[in-house]
């Protein structure tokens, strides 16, 4: 009983010095948190879009998939191998123009909350920047008053918003940076890979048919 009334009082102390914390930097604290909840909303979709599959070669998967050795599909690749040898057995002409068809689905989804991550990386040290001009306007308001102390916080509230805000601001964009060159890069490989699954569907169907 005692254990369960120390957990509360200590979530009860942490939610006090978290809105402590916001109130230090004003209202655009919560225009930041706003933003980083939705940045990592975007982060999230856009890693379970990205998945790949099998790690194996393009070329080791069209031949174990053509050996009917595939595993079941669990990724954007294993997908694509599957979708491009029905359509090769399918004797479809102009394979390249049906792949891409076929492809237009998954190019699309490995896209996609790629501009919601870049506008929130590039938004959240704009948003500090934003709170730090309000936080020196306040700061030198106060001097020009003469106000060091007031109801209001006076120099200390506009110093303490010019600080926190600048810092919330680039503790969401440097995390949201790193992530989103992570993601770009992996993006960039599945587009490569899909669009080597092409090539080699397309070669191979034109050997057949020379032949």
């Amino acid at each position: 009983m005692l254990g369960d009334f120390n957990q509360i009082t200590s979530v009860g102390g942490a939610l006090e010095a978290f809105f402590a914390y916001m109130r230090l930097g004003g209202l655009v604290m919560w225009a930041i948190l706003a933003l980083a909840l939705m940045l990592g909303y975007a982060l999230g979709q856009r890693w379970s879009a990205l998945r790949r599959g099998s790690e194996k070669n393009v070329r080791v998967l069209l031949k174990r998939a053509a050996d009917g050795r595939a595993n079941p599909p669990n990724g954007v690749v294993d997908v694509a191998v599957q979708r491009g040898l029905a359509l090769k057995r399918a004797g479809k002409p102009y394979l390249r123009r049906y792949l891409d068809e076929a492809f237009g689905d998954l190019e699309s989804d490995i896209k996609r909350w790629s501009t919601t991550v870049t506008t929130a990386v590039a938004i959240a040290p704009l948003l500090g920047l934003l709170g730090t001009v309000g936080g020196m306007i306040e700061t030198f308001d106060s001097l020009a008053d003469m106000a060091l102390f007031t109801q209001d916080g006076g120099i200390a509230a506009g110093i303490s918003i010019a600080l926190f805000t600048t810092q919330m601001g680039l503790v969401v964009a440097v995390p949201g940076l790193i992530a989103k060159g992570v993601l770009d890069r992996r993006q960039r490989q599945l587009e490569t890979d899909l669009a080597q699954i092409k090539d080699i569907l397309v070669s191979q169907s034109l050997k057949v048919t020379n032949a």
